[in-house]
């Protein structure tokens, strides 16, 4: 990395320790250092001890641009999620050089990227999703009746954001329903490894929190058993498709196959759920915002993308230059590693008019919750059919909403969103 461009760019410590620290993603100053890197610093150079420095790319232009040029910045050179150096070596030292425990689409470039993306993309397309629509409403309509059952006062994560999507996404693999509440165990502690209250070791040092190899390996065993079980037993679901898939003519390979089934299995519902939670939290706070869309049920697919970008529950990915290049005014150079800042993005003043507010009716609504270019997220439709059709079902008999106690966030500087969220409620 060029020292000078480092020297001219050096984002002030206290900021930059800020992008590396789980608990700023729970308590809001996170947002506050984004507001900071866009008005002085949007494409500058983070030292933290401990970690290998890194651009931090906060303007939403920007983040767009580096997506599209997907030749020129990787996803699989180096970790595409932020980790420390000792973290680094340690993953290296397990998989024989590798900088990845896992293999998913987020790991890959072409030419491996579209190949196994087009594996399962026709399952996540809108055509297909179609048919699955009343399915989904009849666990909407569930969803709705335990949250009413309630009695006017739930923790509305536990009840009802965390448990939808799950059963979606464990519906559509194939999971047994009797297994969903040990894939939501395992898919918090991934997440939410640097989480106290989530994580596994909670009580571990921070720089041995970056991952969980024990979590993978719980995850594999369990997908591998199941794998076995759709190869000699195939069915119409997901996880059959996976288990028989080829690529070039060979059989996917073991760490393929159960990469695949983690990122489905994760991704598929947490994100889901924390934008679903994010968008009650902020219809609590906001009740001339509810009011809007309680008056106007056809604002619902606006509140749905308005609920992502507020909440972008991706909030990290890292990529690595693959050559010298100029950009933005920054002299990038091979290898050098980057950190995409799409919730800063999704609240850049240059794209969105008032950013820091809730609006259920903003458009347009460019946000970049779901990333841009090749490694657009694959089940956006369905996250968004699933969100609309639990708001048509909730929302006409929603009749009263406030907070009943103090919300709060997971620690994570990667995946995060509401853990808790109690709220008073009156329904008909």
């Amino acid at each position: 990395m060029s020292v000078m461009t480092v020297a001219d760019h050096r984002i002030p410590r206290d900021v930059a320790e800020l992008l590396a620290a789980p608990a700023a993603y729970a308590d809001g100053r996170i947002h506050k250092a984004y507001a900071w890197l866009r008005q002085n610093e949007p494409l500058g150079v983070a030292e933290i001890e401990g970690v290998d420095p890194f651009w931090v790319v906060t303007r939403h232009e920007d983040i767009l641009e580096i997506s599209r040029q997907n030749d020129l910045f990787h996803n699989g050179d180096r970790s595409p999620t932020l980790i420390g150096q000792e973290g680094d070596k340690k993953v290296r030292e397990m998989m024989g050089g590798s900088p990845h425990l896992l293999r998913t689409l987020i790991h890959m470039d072409a030419p491996d990227h579209p190949k196994y993306r087009a594996l399962t993309q026709g399952w996540f397309m809108p055509q297909n999703l179609r048919r699955l629509e009343d399915q989904i409403r009849v666990l909407a309509k569930a969803a709705v009746e335990k949250m009413a059952a309630c009695g006017g006062r739930c923790d509305f994560v536990k009840e009802v954001a965390l448990h939808y999507p799950l059963h979606v996404i464990m519906s559509i693999m194939g999971v047994p329903e009797a297994d969903e509440p040990r894939m939501l165990k395992l898919t918090q502690e991934l997440f939410g490894a640097a989480d106290p209250e989530l994580g596994r070791d909670g009580d571990k040092p921070m720089e041995e929190r970056d991952f969980d190899f024990g979590v993978i390996i719980d995850f594999s065993n369990y997908f591998r058993a199941l794998s076995e079980s759709k190869r000699a037993h195939p069915t119409e679901d997901l996880a059959s498709l996976i288990a028989n898939s080829t690529i070039d003519g060979q059989p996917i390979s073991d760490l393929e196959a159960m990469s695949y089934y983690i990122i489905v299995a994760t991704a598929g519902h947490d994100t889901t759920s924390s934008s679903t939670a994010g968008a009650m939290w902020a219809l609590a706070e906001n009740p001339g915002e509810l009011a809007k869309v309680k008056a106007d049920l056809s604002l619902i697919p606006s509140l749905v993308d308005e609920s992502i970008r507020w909440t972008t529950p991706v909030k990290t990915f890292m990529r690595t230059v693959t050559a010298d290049t100029e950009f933005a005014g920054r002299d990038f150079r091979k290898n050098d590693w980057l950190m995409l800042c799409y919730a800063s993005g999704n609240r850049d003043e240059a794209v969105f008019e008032d950013p820091q507010t809730f609006r259920v009716d903003r458009k347009p609504n460019r946000h970049l919750a779901f990333g841009y270019g090749a490694h657009l997220c694959l089940g956006q439709h369905l996250a968004k059919m699933e969100m609309r059709i639990l708001w048509e079902e909730l929302l006409p008999r929603l009749s009263e909403l406030s907070l009943d106690g103090a919300p709060a966030m997971s620690e994570s500087a990667f995946v995060n969103g509401p853990k808790r969220l109690p709220i008073r409620f009156k329904m008909s």
